[in-house]
């Protein structure tokens, strides 16, 4: 499974969290796509439209563990995905911006 490091992502990367709804309202990366996973094959369409053409998909969860299911999904349908490792909540230890619902400073959960 291809991993990135969150210290390798890069301001303007396409980022995919993967979390349930909860989780993305008390915090998230800004600028991110939400599909939980538990709606993501229906929802799949709203990826294919909104991620780069050329680019890669960083796909992010809490830990790891969803976000690298999808992102093995991702790479069997052909689009340049990766899973971040470690997810949000290393994001957060790194120093990342986490905004919640309102835009307003979040937390992971």
């Amino acid at each position: 499974m291809p991993t990135v490091e969150v210290s390798d992502l890069a301001d303007g990367d396409f980022l995919l969290d993967v979390r349930e709804d909860d989780e993305w309202q008390a915090g998230h990366a800004e600028g991110a796509l939400h599909i939980p996973i538990s709606d993501f094959v229906a929802r799949y369409g709203e990826l294919t439209e909104a991620a780069p053409q050329d680019g890669k998909v960083h796909v992010i969860c809490r830990s790891g563990g969803r976000s690298a299911q999808v992102a093995m999904y991702l790479v069997q349908q052909g689009i340049d995905a990766v899973n971040v490792d470690g997810g949000m909540q290393v994001w957060a230890a790194a120093g990342r911006p986490v905004v919640n619902a309102e835009g307003k400073s979040g937390f992971v959960l």
